[in-house]
């Protein structure tokens, strides 16, 4: 059963971030080199014994691009924004030795940032073009035809031990999983999965849209592509989301959620997905009583989900608890790698616009600075429903995740 949340309102509104050339010879007879004396070295002491020449100067370092692909049929090859590549004429790549998939081109004359893209036949990979940088080596993992990712509810039934309980699992796969066997990816974990995908399953019949936000940005490339789980809720909802008991609702289960979450369902999806299941490539993230479990597993567990994203977080739970929990976050050597925390500003109870600013105040006091590992959102007349949880998705995303060439 679905805990109801606030009346709906289907205005859009603003967000507001809280922070903070070469010259031709002539023709006729080829140039002839200069003859140059002999220079004869002055009496004196001689070099120390050991003394090595200088070595002569170097030129640009190998610039190497290695594309990742298995897939859809087809030569693959590269154009660029400037010579030695060209947006009008393909060089093609080179199966690297010893490898199956891996295609490489190497040049030695870049010697500033080149544009570029990988080519599949006369089909352009999708997305917005690479960028290598002189000297430097960089890995793509393309795709040329998908548009869309997928998501199904991949597991039914679930069923965990950790917190005695049966539950759908949904999961998304991006554009590039569907047709690039050769890429992996990391994984957001998103509490109520059933509000996600599908307006049909979801509360009030307003869906997040995850997929239609993450499709968007597989093409403009403001979203790193990413592997979502979305972990339904149940008629438990309140204890499972709370890490401590609140004198009127009770709760306090948020531990066994948790490890339901890193004992029994992670292990099963990076089994079973091609993920990178590093604490750098895995995000926690929810709304309500979901981000008041995302912030409380951004301290306690930042070992596993490195990238946190609390959207309207619950901070009123059992007085504030989560405001002194977030303080205890300043010095410690492991902590989450990027915090995104947000509101909106009206509704019931000004969606806890208040609280939340206060808990943002927390997060920099203890460390983060606004722009670079913390942002704080608050959406003008925003309120406290998916509709616009779904407004603010996109930048929520970027933020946690990154753009798409952030590695």
């Amino acid at each position: 059963a679905l805990v109801p949340a606030a009346a709906l309102l289907t205005a859009a509104a603003p967000l507001i971030a809280c922070s903070s050339e070469a010259t031709s010879e002539p023709t006729g007879e080829p140039s002839r080199p200069a003859v140059t004396p002999p220079v004869t070295t002055p009496p004196g002491d001689p070099p120390p014994a050991g003394t090595a020449p200088s070595p002569p100067p170097s030129g640009p370092a190998l610039t190497t691009v290695r594309v990742h692909y298995a897939g859809k049929p087809g030569a693959l090859s590269l154009r660029g924004a400037k010579a030695p590549l060209s947006w009008d004429v393909s060089a093609p790549l080179a199966l690297a030795p010893g490898e199956r998939a891996v295609y490489t081109w190497s040049s030695a004359t870049i010697t500033d940032d080149l544009e570029l893209k990988p080519m599949l036949g006369e089909t352009w990979s999708r997305g917005p073009n690479y960028r290598v940088k002189p000297g430097k080596t960089i890995d793509i993992y393309p795709h040329f035809v998908e548009t869309q990712g997928s998501y199904s509810k991949r597991y039914p039934a679930f069923v965990s031990q950790k917190l005695p309980s049966t539950r759908g699992v949904w999961v998304y796969l991006p554009p590039t999983y569907l047709e690039n066997t050769e890429a992996r990816f990391g994984v957001v974990y998103m509490q109520d999965g059933q509000n996600l995908f599908d307006a049909a399953t979801a509360f009030g019949g307003n869906e997040w849209k995850v997929d239609e936000t993450l499709d968007a940005a597989a093409e403009d490339g403001s979203i790193r592509e990413v592997v979502v789980v979305g972990i339904e809720n149940t008629g438990g909802r309140i204890d499972e989301l709370t890490p401590t008991v609140d004198a009127t609702y009770g709760g306090g289960k948020a531990n066994q959620y948790l490890s339901m979450i890193i004992d029994e369902l992670k292990p099963k999806i990076d089994a079973e997905l091609r993920t990178i299941p590093t604490r750098e490539q895995t995000a926690v993230m929810g709304s309500s009583l979901g981000g008041l479990f995302s912030a409380y597993v951004g301290v306690h567990r930042s070992d596993v989900f490195g990238l946190v994203g609390a959207m309207s977080p619950s901070t009123w739970w059992d007085n504030t608890f989560i405001l002194g929990d977030v303080a205890t976050m300043a010095g410690k050597p492991v902590r989450p790698l990027r915090v995104y925390v947000d509101s909106g500003d009206a509704g019931n109870s000004n969606d806890g616009v208040a609280n939340t600013t206060l808990l943002a105040g927390k997060y920099r006091s203890a460390g983060y600075t606004d722009g670079k590992d913390f942002k704080h959102v608050v959406q003008a007349g925003g309120q406290h429903n998916e509709i616009y949880w779904a407004q603010r998705l996109p930048a929520a995303l970027a933020f946690v995740v990154g753009p798409r060439d952030a590695l």
